[in-house]
């Protein structure tokens, strides 16, 4: 989807940086005034660009949003990778994972925040792609959990227990306002992950005792 953003420039490395830039200055305008509100000047004046430059980078309106989309699912997951390890299968494991992303979204809250509020704006084929995007990282937390507790969770178990996961990451994003009156970031991770805990624990000495 990326590469059918076509740009009159040639420079590989010059469209990544100039994409680069668009896309801190698209964040922050968006954050301002929302995507349908933003004009393509407003856009190209953030990013620091003329209106001409702004076109030699992309075609029209929806492609900037479609590069926020995208280059906020890279950034979180790369940045998970890096500190992920899927092949242990340790509780700190699981803890190191739930951790680290609800630290990136607790960093990238605008990101994200314009990601859910404008992404019924993309047309319904990059709508797909940026959800698709989505699954991959969702997979991160799928592969601990199979590790980890693979003979004792159903696939239908694991896929919710995940979902469960990536939600209260950005929940902590859309309701920090609220939140944070009670907890800090620690306390909230430490609380959510010892309901996991439970929750694991419970399935676990259900399934081992007969139960369904």
């Amino acid at each position: 989807m990326v590469k059918e953003i076509s740009s009159s420039i040639k420079d590989e490395s010059l469209i990544v940086k100039r994409r680069a830039q668009l896309h801190k200055g698209a964040v922050t305008l968006f954050k301002q005034k929302g995507f349908h509100r933003a004009t393509t000047r407003e856009i190209a004046k953030a990013a620091g660009f003329s209106i001409g430059t702004l076109y030699e980078y992309i075609r029209k309106k929806e492609d900037v949003l479609f590069l926020v989309c995208d280059a906020i699912y890279d950034e979180v997951k790369a940045r998970m990778e890096a500190v992920i390890d899927t092949d242990t299968t340790s509780e700190s494991s699981l803890f190191q994972a739930v951790e680290s992303y609800f630290q990136l979204m607790d960093e990238l809250q605008d990101e994200v925040l314009i990601l859910y509020q404008e992404l019924k704006a993309l047309p319904k084929d990059a709508q797909e792609y940026v959800l698709n995007k989505e699954k991959e990282m969702l997979r991160l937390f799928e592969i601990i959990l199979e590790n980890s507790y693979k003979d004792i969770l159903t696939q239908d178990e694991i896929t919710l227990i995940s979902n469960n996961i990536f939600i209260q990451g950005q929940m902590w994003g859309f309701r920090r306002w609220v939140l944070q009156k009670e907890f800090s970031l620690e306390q909230y991770t430490q609380h959510q992950f010892s309901l996991l805990k439970n929750q694991l624990a419970h399935l676990t000495q259900t399934k081992q005792q007969g139960g369904v």
